[in-house]
């Protein structure tokens, strides 16, 4: 089994900066892509980024791309999520995935982080 462990969210203003850490354990071998979600009050789970593990291929969805950019330390088992030029409308539970494929369907993600708070308000 993984288990993941997410940390770096907060409160920050319009404008500012964030990144989010995802900290990978167990079985690691079995992961093909980590992804990011975020879930708003009242809304579902949506997509946000992802990167595969072996090549570091990436995707963003179209609302973050260009401010948004997630990475990889395969060395620290740890993907990060930078954020830049953080929007009211960014403020959400930031969740850390793995999947055994690569994928943006939140379905295919079968192990998932606790969640940690990004809130973006003056």
């Amino acid at each position: 089994q993984v288990q993941l462990v997410e940390s770096g969210g907060g409160l920050v203003q319009p404008g500012g900066s964030l990144r989010l850490s995802c900290a990978a354990s167990g079985s690691i071998f079995s992961i093909n892509t980590m992804g990011w979600f975020r879930q708003a009050p009242g809304k579902e789970r949506e997509f946000v980024a992802i990167i595969s593990r072996s090549y570091g291929t990436t995707y963003y969805a179209d609302s973050v791309k260009g401010r948004f950019t997630i990475s990889r330390d395969n060395t620290k088992n740890t993907n990060y999520l930078q954020m830049n030029s953080l929007k009211p409308e960014d403020t959400a539970v930031y969740y850390c995935a793995a999947a055994g494929k690569y994928s943006v369907r939140r379905d295919d993600y079968g192990t998932w982080g606790q969640g940690t708070q990004v809130t973006v308000s003056s």
